[in-house]
């Protein structure tokens, strides 16, 4: 038997049984009793006009409508906003963040280390084709290590011998 069909078997002005007993027969809260659940606040006028804003200006977020809602004089705050238009299922369109798109042009570097397998503190790389670049440099730290990489023509100029 669910909650609410308990609650109504709870009779108030029995001789006999008091309430506090009652509840630990039927096994409810005593706190969910003596106070008479408050009716959903969500009236539809206020769904209504959240859907009319939407419709006319689908880019505005929860923010904006709420100060929109505010100047008509609704008493609406932003987290009653939101939580309708998630019920209503609607959100602002917008732009999203494109955190993964490459920027135009930028070269993809290779990944030296793809099938190298470390074996032993300061291992040196594995010699690599013809003009495809050679190691310079190790920058390492606690969280990563970069390697720099020069063409093979530019280390045999400057008097360095390629590892």
């Amino acid at each position: 038997m669910s909650a609410p069909d308990r609650r109504a078997k709870l009779d108030r002005d029995h001789p006999r049984l008091s309430v506090r007993r009652q509840c630990a027969m039927l096994g409810i809260a005593r706190s969910g009793v003596y106070r008479l659940p408050r009716p959903a606040n969500d009236d539809l006028t206020l769904l209504r006009r959240i859907d009319e804003l939407f419709t006319r200006w689908p880019f505005l977020g929860s923010r904006r409508m709420t100060a929109m809602l505010r100047a008509e004089g609704q008493a609406v705050n932003r987290k009653r906003v939101q939580r309708l238009m998630r019920r209503m299922g609607i959100a602002a369109l917008g732009p999203k963040p494109r955190t993964t798109k490459p920027a135009p042009g930028h070269t993809i570097f290779p990944y030296l280390l793809r099938d190298m397998t470390v074996e032993r503190p300061n291992q040196n790389l594995p010699p690599r084709r013809r003009g495809s670049g050679q190691p310079t440099s190790v920058c390492r730290s606690k969280r990563r290590e970069r390697w720099g990489l020069a063409p093979r023509n530019r280390l045999a100029g400057a008097g360095c011998k390629p590892p």
